[in-house]
């Protein structure tokens, strides 16, 4: 990890592919802000501290974070006291990077606190030439309030992976063990749309 103070409320951390393995974090943890995230960015900020003055109690921050083509990490950070204004925070862009970060699994999950989510990620990925492809399969479950998207076979090698994967985080939240969740969706979850889910809410549900 390395820390560079840009000024004296900024500073920019670069982590790679292997401090995200010291840490247990997959791709998509990381992506979707999950607790094992919001625990490194605590670290990051524990050790900024340390290493090149930068404290950040008592101060709200703002935290934005960059995959670049290279695979390592960009993580921006910066703090403004009470008389400041703090700007809301620009939604995470992060892309796809190496293929041994990406899901082994056979599912991919994602959660939505709205069918409007859905169709909102369904109509920009449809913008996307041959995304619809990526996923052998997209099924739509209503569970516990909120949506599911189960996608099964993504084709990593595809194109617009980096597209898909920086798309399905700007609007749904990622589910750890996908392969144990989905026994759960199909046993207490009820399938909203069976077949061709992403189609379907682009074709027919979009603004």
């Amino acid at each position: 990890m390395k820390f560079e103070k840009l000024n004296e409320n900024k500073i920019r951390i670069v982590l790679n592919t292997q401090d995200l393995v010291d840490k247990n974090i997959d791709f998509n943890s990381f992506m979707s802000n999950s607790i094992e995230t919001q625990g490194l960015f605590l670290d990051m900020l524990e050790e900024a501290e340390e290493k090149v003055g930068f404290i950040t109690r008592d101060y709200k921050i703002k935290i934005e974070a960059l995959a670049m083509d290279s695979g390592d990490f960009v993580i921006i950070v910066t703090r403004f006291n009470e008389e400041q204004k703090c700007p809301t925070a620009r939604p995470r862009r992060v892309t796809a990077k190496r293929k041994s970060t990406m899901p082994s699994s056979d599912y991919l999950i994602y959660s939505f606190n709205s069918f409007d989510d859905v169709c909102n990620f369904s109509s920009y990925l449809a913008d996307f030439d041959g995304c619809m492809s990526i996923a052998k399969s997209a099924i739509l479950y209503d569970y516990n309030s909120k949506y599911y998207l189960s996608f099964s076979k993504i084709n990593t090698e595809h194109p617009r992976i980096k597209n898909f994967y920086a798309l399905v985080t700007e609007f749904g939240t990622y589910i750890n063990n996908p392969d144990l969740f989905i026994h759960k969706l199909t046993e207490r979850g009820k399938i909203v749309i069976k077949n061709n889910a992403i189609k379907t809410c682009a074709t027919y549900f979009s603004k």
